[in-house]
């Protein structure tokens, strides 16, 4: 079976660094992910109401096909501004594409967002919303070490009706080959079982990673949308108002197109673990991300180790949105 590496985090994939910045008075955040170079990616958007930047660039139809950074941020369209400033941070460090000698780098920073508009925070901002502050902030404190929960992107993120928040998984697959997910879990549908104790997720939980609890009876899962009116009066029957985030990434040598497969397949770890997934509220978002440190050959063992990828990033995001609203718990 396979066990998490040493972390159990997005940062046991060699080269990639993540740090956050949580502004607790407007009660939002944000969490940046970089790469140490330019690195093969693509992404796949599976809710009806996503709000985003620099997707199409990763599509394997169009030229990039690679980033230097991604962001995920609180305050729905005011929260790109975060990727504005790691775009502006990034390029004054000579990060980016080099198109013309003496002009700018052009850093190649996608970035996906949630809405926490109406959590309680102070959001009176006018003129000068956060972001921009936040992601230079989430910029700088970029490390290996990924706090867990209400922090970052997901310091105003709601599962359901109760706190959500964000979280990271990795599995080590052998011979070189490690998988692992970030996840900021925002969605409108629950990750708790009718219990309200057992996570959906529990078949992947390892070690006890959030809580160890089991359905101990067989329990009544016919409503497709528990607590619907709570939901409504909450303001959170709304497009965009609700969002899954996710990246994964391996340390595998992948094209565009194959990032793209990942990505769709690590989709399936948010249905794993919320119910219902990917509704025309939501904004599901997953980014898959290859370092090229490990070759994988070619022919049909080529795609069976794609496949091998794609179900383990499956299982990291889901156990990932576990942990992450597991670890929120009291945080705010």
């Amino acid at each position: 079976m396979p066990l998490p590496g040493p972390r159990n985090a997005l940062t046991d994939i060699p080269g990639l660094t993540v740090g956050h910045a949580t502004d607790t008075r407007v009660d939002t955040g944000v969490t940046v992910i970089r790469a140490e170079h330019a690195w093969t990616a693509s992404v796949d958007i599976r809710g009806g109401g996503p709000g985003g930047r620099e997707s199409a660039a990763l599509e394997p139809e169009n030229m990039v096909g690679q980033l230097h950074a991604l962001v995920f941020s609180g305050g729905s369209v005011f929260g790109l501004g975060a990727a504005d400033a790691v775009a502006a941070a990034l390029s004054a460090e000579g990060v980016g594409l080099h198109l013309k000698a003496g002009a700018p780098a052009i850093p190649i920073v996608p970035a996906a967002v949630l809405h926490d508009l109406a959590n309680g925070g102070d959001k009176l901002w006018r003129l000068e919303p956060p972001y921009r502050r936040l992601g230079f902030e989430a910029l700088a404190n970029a490390g290996k070490q990924i706090d867990q929960g209400a922090v970052g992107a997901g310091r105003g993120a709601m599962a359901g009706v109760l706190q959500g928040g964000l979280g990271t998984a990795s599995l080590d697959l052998g011979d070189g080959l490690l998988v692992a997910a970030l996840v900021v879990a925002n969605p409108i549908g629950s990750v708790y079982m009718p219990d309200g104790r057992t996570f959906w997720a529990w078949p992947w939980e390892i070690a006890g990673e959030f809580g160890g609890a089991r359905p101990l009876a067989d329990q009544d899962c016919s409503d497709p949308i528990p607590e619907l009116s709570r939901l409504d009066s909450m303001g959170r029957l709304q497009a965009g108002a609700n969002t899954t985030l996710a990246v994964v990434a391996s340390t595998a040598a992948l094209s565009t197109a194959e990032c793209k497969r990942v990505a769709i397949m690590a989709q399936d770890g948010i249905a794993r673990a919320v119910r219902p997934a990917h509704l025309p509220f939501d904004g599901d978002s997953v980014f898959a991300l290859a370092s090229g440190a490990l070759e994988l050959g070619a022919g049909a063992a080529r795609q069976v180790r794609i496949g091998s990828i794609g179900s383990a990033a499956a299982d990291c995001v889901a156990r990932a949105i576990a942990r992450g609203v597991h670890a929120a718990r009291g945080q705010r």
